[in-house]
Order: structure tokens, then C-alpha cells, then sequence
């Protein structure tokens, strides 16, 4: 690989890391607020509502933010080609926004659950329009990530400065709905203006929507499958529960969506890539950089799995308050997903779709959603937000062995590689250097913070002394940036 190549995947994992702190920050500096103001009934009525809607906004974009990536790293050399492929992709998505829009506004009023709220679900529906003009995936194609991570940060902001203006009582839910989606797609109005840049504006016409039909269709039957099992819990509780238990199970939800977004941030950025590596023949370099992803994988998720699953009650005080205390058990029951997702990511978005096997990605995930639909039914209505979190679980574990047992000869030779015991011998240190320091009986926010600092500083030094090869390569990168920043200062 040319290190050219090499420090661009290095940028952009660093921005997608920077991007994924920020995901972090964001809720880390407004839940705690919003939480207290709104209480778990406001919360859970927004929670519900931005479920919902996002069944519309999957469905308008028919799988598209994931083929969409592969199609535009194909042609990303070429102006003409790159401005064609954009073009059909985004009038596709378009018509089915357009579909999507009238479905949801037949709903909304039909819908007795969904009638009682209408200003909320009318605010959350410009996710549809926006997602549709932001094209994401034709900017995380062209690798384009230090951008998305600028624009992403200057729009949280926005979204905090709102927050605190307008949010102020148990009634100002409606706010934290507009600051939702503020904070998560108002900054994809930017992307539509700044595409000219990469693409020709102007019509071209002779359009072929044909070649990319058969593969949306895949996608959009991937993404319908995803979308039922990683919202399907959310809004099962909403119908058959209260909005209290949608709002503990949304409290235990963002933390594990954050801390998935951090262990999958590698494979992000290396979707594109590996697209191109496909696509190009050059399939040492594409094994390479999997077996990394998946290393990385296990180093980051293993540590933050048992340290979130110990400090929960700690996390949940600190983020929520005490009225969250039925946010506990569900965080622990989420916790180990982070590991489960972690792995799907890699083998199948970047092993799987890239390779062309976009039908065992989909094959993987209607079983996740069966198990995910069955448990729920059975568990919700005796374990409420417990039982949505045990479906989940078992759901994500059933993907992953699926996936496991379709790409065992490709993955086999990549799991030899990792160093097993070193991680939880690592992580095993750190949880024994920390787990009395509850007992100190300080505020949440200092044994977090204390424990978070002893914990992982002793788990990456550990890695360092025994010299595991991703940790190291991650500690010389940061070194190495520190290096540079102070040589220009």
C-alpha cells in the first residue's frame, strides 16, 4: 500500500474518531440537562417519534447510504462518471422521499398513538428531506471525512446553543425534537450546496437507472432489516408500554449507540477504501486492512464493554439523574452488543459488501430482526425495557454468528492474528486496579472520571509493555501528531 494511501486511512480514521467524540460530547454535555428538564416521559415521547420516523427515512432511501459509498468509490476518479452516479442515486432517493412523506402524513393522524403528538412527529419528518439532500454517502465515498467531521461539530454546537435557549420545562419536548434533528441533519443542507465542488450541478440527462436497481433493492432489504431490529424495540415499547420505559430504555440506548459509534469508527472510514481495493484487484492490501479493522475491534470493545457494564450506574447518574435508575440493568443487558456490532461492521460492511455479498449481509440480518421481533413480543410485556434489551442482544449475537459461520474460511486466517489473551488479561488488570473506587462514595462524575483515566491508562499500558501490534501503532500515531503540533507551535 502506498503511504500515501496509508496516512490518508489514518486522517480519516482520526476525523471519524474526532467525529465520534463529538456524537460522545454532545449528549455527554445535554442529556444530563435534557434528561432532568423533560424527565423520562418527555424523553420517551421524542425517542418514540425519531423511531418512527426513521422506518420513512429508511425507506426513502432505499439502502442507498451504504451502496451508495461502494458506487461512488468505483467511480471517484472520474468527474463525469462520479456526476452521473450521483445524480441517478440522488433523483431515486428523491421519488421515494417524496412516497415516504405521503405514507408518514397518512399515518400521523390515523395513528391514535402517534395522532397525540403531531407537532413532534411533523418536526422529526424533515429527517426525510434533509437526508435525502445531504448525500452522505457520496461525501464518505470520496473519503471526504475531515469535512464531514467540521460540519458535523459546527452543527452540534448550533444544536447545544439552541438547547439551553429553548428547553427550559417538562413541556418543551417539540424543542428538543427540533434540536434532534439540528444536531443530526440540518448540517446536510451544506452537502447539497457544497456537491459542486465534485460533481456537475447541471442536468446531463441519458440517465440508467437499471445498473444500480438490483443492488438498492439488496441494500434496501438490508436496511429494512436493520432498521426493524435496531429500532423495532424502541417502538414495541412505545405501543405497548409507557413513555417512563421508553425513556430508561432511550437513557441506555445512547450510551451504547456512542460507544458503538467509537469501536466501529476504523471500519467507517475503511468501507470506501475497500471498495476500491476490490474493485482495483488488489486484494493483499484488501486483507490487510480487514484484519486490522477487526483487531481493532476486539481492543476497543472488549475494555469498554466490561467497563461500562461495571460503571453503568455511575454513567447513568452522571448522564440521566436518579429518576433514570430503570436505565441501569437495560445499559448492562446492551453492553455487550458493542462487541457484537463492532464485528458485523467489519465482516459485513467492509468484508462482505464490498466483495459483492450484499445478499448474506441481508440473509444475516432478517435473522437478527425474526429473533429481535419474536423475544420482543415475549419479554416486553413482563420486562418492559429489560426485555427490549435482552431482543436486542440475542438478536445481534445471531447476526454475528451467521456472518461468522458465511465467511469462516476468509475470517479464520484474521482471527489467529488477534491477541485474545492479552486484551483480557489487559482488561482484567484494569477492571481489579478499579473496581473498589465506587466504594470511595464520591459524585459520578469523579469515580467516572477517575476510574476511566486508572482503567484504560493501565489497560493500553499493559498492550504497550506486551507490545500488541494495533495498540501500538495507535499510541506511536498520537505520539507522533503530538510531535508535529508542538514542532509548528
Amino acid at each position: 500500500m502506498p503511504k500515501i494511501e496509508k496516512n490518508s486511512i489514518k486522517k480519516n480514521f482520526l476525523m471519524n474518531v474526532l467525529l465520534t467524540l463529538s456524537t460522545f460530547i454532545f449528549p455527554l454535555i445535554t442529556f444530563p440537562y435534557v434528561s432532568r428538564v423533560l424527565t423520562p416521559i418527555g424523553t420517551g415521547k421524542v425517542a418514540m417519534a425519531t423511531s418512527f420516523v426513521q422506518y420513512f427515512v429508511m425507506f426513502a432511501m432505499l439502502g442507498i447510504p451504504t451502496y451508495g459509498i461502494r458506487a461512488v468509490a468505483k467511480v471517484r476518479d472520474n468527474r463525469e462518471k462520479l456526476s452521473k452516479t450521483v445524480h441517478e442515486l440522488l433523483i431515486i432517493s428523491a421519488v421515494m422521499s417524496v412516497v415516504a412523506y405521503v405514507i408518514l402524513l397518512i399515518c400521523i393522524p390515523t395513528i391514535p398513538r402517534i395522532a397525540a403528538e403531531k407537532p413532534l412527529y411533523y418536526i422529526m419528518s424533515a429527517n426525510i428531506l434533509l437526508n435525502c439532500l445531504g448525500m452522505e454517502w457520496m461525501y464518505k465515498g470520496l473519503e471526504q471525512y475531515t469535512y464531514i467531521t467540521v460540519r458535523s461539530i459546527i452543527f452540534k454546537f448550533i444544536a447545544l446553543v439552541l438547547m439551553f435557549v429553548f428547553i427550559h420545562n417538562q413541556s418543551d419536548y417539540l424543542w428538543y425534537g427540533i434540536t434532534s434533528v439540528v444536531a443530526s441533519s440540518l448540517s446536510y443542507v451544506l452537502n447539497f450546496y457544497n456537491a459542486k465542488k465534485y460533481i456537475d450541478i447541471k442536468w446531463l440527462g441519458n440517465y440508467d437507472f437499471k445498473p444500480h436497481l438490483k443492488s438498492v433493492a439488496i441494500f434496501f432489504a438490508m436496511a429494512i432489516a436493520t432498521t426493524v431490529y435496531t429500532h423495532l424495540d424502541t417502538v414495541m415499547l412505545g405501543f405497548m408500554t409507557t413513555d417512563a420505559d421508553l425513556g430508561y430504555y432511550n437513557a441506555a440506548v445512547k450510551i451504547k449507540t456512542v460507544l458503538v459509534s467509537l469501536v466501529t469508527s476504523l471500519g467507517a472510514v475503511l468501507l470506501p477504501r475497500a471498495s476500491y481495493y476490490v474493485e482495483t484487484n488488489k486484494m493483499k492490501e484488501f486483507r490487510i486492512i480487514s484484519a486490522k479493522a477487526l483487531d481493532f475491534v476486539f481492543v476497543a470493545a472488549i475494555p469498554v464493554t466490561v467497563f461500562f457494564v461495571y460503571f453503568a450506574r455511575q454513567c447513568i447518574m452522571l448522564l440521566s439523574g436518579d429518576a433514570y435508575m430503570g436505565s441501569i440493568q437495560p445499559m448492562q443487558i446492551l453492553m455487550p452488543t458493542t462487541l457484537f456490532i463492532g464485528i458485523t461492521n467489519i465482516l459485513g460492511i467492509q468484508i462482505l459488501v464490498p466483495l459483492g455479498k450484499e445478499k448474506a449481509v441481508l440473509q444475516s440480518e432478517i435473522v437478527g430482526a425474526v429473533v429481535d421481533l419474536v423475544l420482543n413480543f415475549m419479554l416486553i410485556p413482563k420486562f418492559a425495557s429489560s426485555g427490549a434489551a435482552i431482543g436486542t442482544l440475542v438478536a445481534e449475537l445471531c447476526v454475528l454468528i451467521y456472518q461468522n459461520v458465511v465467511l469462516w474460511k476468509v475470517v479464520k486466517p484474521m482471527l489467529k492474528d488477534i491477541s485474545y489473551l492479552k486484551i483480557l488479561v489487559a482488561t482484567a488488570i484494569s477492571l481489579a486496579a478499579t473496581f473498589w473506587i465506587p466504594a470511595l462514595g464520591l459524585r459520578s462524575f469523579f469515580t467516572l472520571g477517575i476510574a476511566a483515566v486508572m482503567f484504560f491508562g493501565i489497560y493500553l499500558g499493559y498492550l504497550w509493555i506486551r507490545k500488541e501490534p494495533i495498540a501500538v501503532e495507535a499510541i506511536h500515531f498520537v505520539l507522533r501528531k503530538l510531535k508535529r503540533s508542538e514542532s509548528t507551535t
